[in-house]
């Protein structure tokens, strides 16, 4: 027996780095890429924004294009698994038989943010483009390569022999919506799932292209729908304005009640948190590592500036602070079609980041009394919210795993590895990490800097992804419960 396990270990030991990456490139370039392509032609938009998705039948063609793929690529001994609750939208489950004890699930989903404006000449959302070795369209990169990504890298390790556990994938198609539908298949797959010893996913960020990047928190997010309405129609300005309160003014004095207009800090105290030291050392480090990037990551206009010239403020306002955005407005007519009409209603969709260890219920309940407690001059104040979902902080990850994560990039990308706090929202990582308190994490992604996802000329960059793909096998490799 103990002649056998030492065997085992020389077979890790002589994997051939070389080999792995070449086999991944290849993989990428004759399956992975071109089942992209067709990918991101489907406008498999997120729930949240197709109520009618079922019908349009959008979801059911990225399903076929999925589970087509994963049967013609299907690691040996693997099965497909897909669930479909009435009403709720699917999963598809990979289950990949392990050669030694352990659990590993890795995580993606399939659902798109919708089209948004302002994308380049002759680039659209649903029309992929490659260029300078990215691929131009919605979703390739948040997060329809996850799946093929993930099926990839554990083909790597089985072509060459490697041991591994048992990895399930699990991809789902709500997450832009804020994974509504995900706690109802956590429970209906509860015996697939198990108990995972490491959870992998690939839906996170980049601080640039020249390492690998492992994400240790995540804000949460608090969307909600604020209408005002002063009026039953829209009346003459120049008899109205003065005397009717503006919608748009009572709405502008609702928002300066959790928001400072001046600073951007949010003042609400429901939706503040103590930053740990060890995440500000942290956010020390990646500025440390990326001092341009920092600025450079966002296209800001001639002479625009930062919120503040601190860089690693910037950074905590971005991943641990509270923050406003308004994503989108209803009652406002475009430029030029606006007569001088004093508007019945304003309508705001609100988008509050609230930092990792937040209880998006309590700052949930502090939103809604702010916004709709006394409302100014008695207008009729309507307040919705979407899902909620509350960020997430990284327990203290095993030395087994920081090792393998920085020999992984400077084996591959020949940069040490880092850490990186996130601004944006996986609500799918609050859900494990309250469910599997014990499970280590290795959260990561290809939303580097310009990525722009959700916004227009998302791309994927598909050196960085084959290259992500490999530091993935080679984390696989080294795994330890």
């Amino acid at each position: 027996m103990e002649k056998y396990i030492k065997t085992k270990q020389i077979k890790k030991a002589e994997m051939n780095r070389n080999l792995l990456e070449k086999d991944i490139n290849s993989f990428w370039d004759k399956y992975i890429v071109p089942s992209l392509v067709e990918y991101v032609k489907i406008p498999n938009k997120s729930p949240s924004f197709d109520p009618d998705w079922k019908k349009a039948g959008h979801m059911d063609k990225v399903l076929d294009l999925a589970t087509t793929w994963v049967k013609q690529h299907l690691p040996k001994n693997a099965t497909l698994l897909v669930k479909e609750t009435r009403g709720k939208t699917p999963v598809i489950l990979v289950d990949v038989p392990g050669s030694i004890s352990g659990n590993v699930l890795m995580y993606g989903h399939l659902d798109k943010q919708p089209e948004m404006d302002g994308w380049n000449k002759g680039m659209g959302p649903w029309k992929p483009v490659i260029k300078n070795n990215k691929l131009y369209g919605r979703g390739a990169a948040d997060d329809g390569y996850a799946l093929f990504a993930s099926i990839c890298s554990i083909k790597a390790l089985h072509k060459q022999k490697i041991d591994t556990p048992r990895v399930l994938l699990l991809i789902e198609f709500s997450e832009e919506s804020g994974s509504p539908d995900l706690p109802h298949y956590m429970d209906l797959c509860s015996k697939e799932i198990g108990t995972p010893d490491l959870v992998i996913c690939l839906d996170s960020g980049a601080g640039d292209y020249n390492r690998f990047w492992n994400t240790t928190s995540l804000r949460g997010l608090i969307g909600a729908r604020l209408r005002v309405d002063v009026l039953k129609e829209g009346v003459h300005s120049g008899g109205a304005s003065g005397y009717v309160p503006s919608s748009f003014r009572v709405a502008r004095q609702l928002l300066s009640r959790i928001e400072n207009e001046t600073t951007g800090e949010i003042l609400l105290e429901e939706l503040k948190t103590e930053i740990p030291r060890f995440r500000k050392k942290e956010a020390e480090e990646l500025v440390s590592a990326i001092d341009e990037e920092v600025d450079s990551e966002f296209p800001w206009v001639e002479n625009m500036k930062p919120s503040t010239e601190d860089k690693i403020e910037g950074l905590l306002r971005r991943t641990w602070r509270p923050a406003l955005s308004i994503v989108g407005a209803n009652g406002l007519p475009p430029c030029e079609n606006a007569g001088n009409v004093l508007r019945p209603y304003t309508e705001l969709q609100l988008s509050i980041r609230i930092p990792p260890l937040v209880d998006h219920k309590k700052a949930k309940t502090s939103i809604l009394s702010a916004l709709t407690s006394n409302p100014p001059y008695g207008s009729k104040i309507t307040l919705s919210f979407d899902e909620p979902a509350s960020g997430w902080n990284a327990p203290e990850t095993k030395s087994w795993l920081s090792k393998s994560m920085m020999n992984a990039s400077k084996s591959i990308f020949k940069q040490p590895s880092c850490s990186i706090g996130e601004g944006g929202t996986i609500p799918f990582m609050a859900m494990l990490g309250k469910q599997f308190p014990e499970a280590q994490f290795v959260i990561t992604g290809v939303l580097g800097p310009a990525s722009n996802a959700h916004g227009p000329n998302e791309f994927l960059h598909i050196p960085y992804a084959k290259k992500l793909t490999a530091c993935i096998s080679l984390i696989l490799k080294d795994f330890r419960r």
